[in-house]
């Protein structure tokens, strides 16, 4: 097989030049659409599903959230197994899927069995899966630099403004806020005053409910116009919460300031976000969406940034407390400048020893063709240019001046070999 393919590429000359540059072409268009990035994405196939309950021990978690979840999610094909973790007032899942797996696949299985298994939930959870990304997908973190801005009116506009502009970036997953204090209205209710005017909390929470929502009404037409009628009944501030009827006792409204004190607060936290010893900072999370390219994802949210920024109150500007692009570019440099020394020494070595142009020329073509081809292979098995793939590449560079080298010795001695086996019949004659 091998005898008849070196007889057709010589027959063929012409041909097999031709393909090599095809297939030189074909790979400098590779290297050019290959993604980019510092570090191989080794992190399991998984799928998070995450829950919330408020207020909630680890323990009742544990029995009402996430023991159901995690029995009826066993059933899911191509699972290798499902791990799971239970804290005050929240329920991580962990599904991990078999290689191979398409995410997305998976993504929308554990969907369909949510649908089955929200049944046996408490009435109020509701369970959401995590972000379609990756272990590595955490490539940039920024932080919004203010001249003292309040933290929660600085999370307000990180929640409100700053999320959703970056979240409609192409390749980009989620954008998870920190820091700061997510404001809300707390009602600290006194219960002296409770029990004087014979209320409970569950009238309080009855009153607050049914007045902050809008009802809606219905059309009619006057004087060939038509009117439509609603209520819009959303709390708007402090005083309006205050205000709100109870219980009306002897033709007298009870109100919800009469036993209870409105403020405007922070929710609860478990920790802060400080930045460099400074104080408190609020920024987010730039989660990469899975198999996007890197450093193509960080420059299309670094625009963004810019145009966003123009929105901002004055005085408030990003600062970007953790950049991939920067070890991206450091990595495949490196690389790249290893490749290319290599090449040149290689070269060197085989013209210096060799001493013969020809036979020079027919190993070294080989280097750049097969580096090229590789990047073909790299895309068909959408693997990234990182420093494991890279430096594979470049330590296989000897194995091909090696192969190319034994076979011109060969050559040349299978010609003398010939060569003398002809000068043996020729002075025979």
């Amino acid at each position: 097989m091998i005898e008849k393919l070196i007889s057709v590429s010589l027959r063929n000359r012409f041909m097999v030049l031709l393909i090599a540059v095809i297939l030189f072409g074909f790979g400098v268009f590779a290297i050019q659409n290959n993604k980019i990035d510092a570090i191989p994405d080794l992190s399991e196939n998984q799928v998070i599903v995450f829950t919330e309950w408020q207020g909630r021990s680890p323990k009742i978690i544990e029995d009402q959230i996430t023991y159901p979840l995690v029995t009826g999610l066993q059933g899911i094909p191509k699972v290798k197994y499902v791990r799971a973790n239970s804290m005050f007032g929240m329920s991580f899942i962990y599904i991990i899927f078999k290689d191979g797996v398409d995410p997305y696949w998976a993504r929308s299985r554990v969907l369909e069995k949510l649908s089955t298994v929200k049944n046996t939930l408490p009435t109020d959870v509701s369970p959401t899966l995590g972000p379609d990304g990756t272990g590595v997908g955490h490539v940039l973190w920024y932080t919004l630099e203010t001249n003292g801005m309040d933290l929660g009116e600085q999370r307000a506009i990180q929640d409100w403004y700053v999320k959703f502009s970056l979240q409609n970036v192409d390749g980009v997953s989620e954008i998870a806020s920190f820091g700061g204090f997510q404001k809300q209205y707390q009602i600290t209710i006194d219960p002296n005053k409770l029990s004087y005017f014979k209320l409970g909390i569950s009238d309080v929470m009855k009153s607050i409910k049914s007045n902050n929502n809008e009802a809606g009404g219905r059309k009619f037409e006057l004087s060939d116009r038509g009117y439509i009628i609603k209520t819009d009944g959303y709390l708007k501030n402090i005083q309006e919460i205050e205000n709100l009827p109870i219980k009306t006792n002897n033709s007298i409204p009870i109100r919800v300031k009469d036993v209870a004190q409105v403020q405007m607060a922070g929710d609860s936290r478990l920790g802060i976000f400080d930045y460099n010893g400074t104080g408190e900072a609020v920024g987010g999370i730039v989660v990469m969406r899975y198999g996007e390219n890197a450093d193509e994802v960080i420059d299309r949210v670094k625009a963004k940034m810019i145009e966003v920024s123009k929105g901002l109150p004055e005085g408030v500007k990003f600062n970007i407390v953790y950049d991939r692009s920067g070890l991206i570019k450091e990595s495949v440099n490196s690389i790249k400048h290893t490749l290319i020394e290599e090449m040149i020494v290689v070269s060197l070595i085989v013209i210096i020893f060799l001493l013969h142009w020809r036979s020079a020329i027919s190993i070294i073509i080989q280097i750049p063709i097969t580096i090229a081809a590789s990047f073909i292979i790299l895309n068909a098995f959408d693997i990234s240019s990182n420093i494991m793939s890279l430096t594979g590449i470049a330590l296989a560079i000897g194995v091909i001046v090696d192969n190319g080298i034994i076979m011109s010795e060969n050559s040349y001695k299978q010609l003398s070999v010939r060569q003398a086996e002809l000068n043996a019949k020729s002075e025979e004659k």
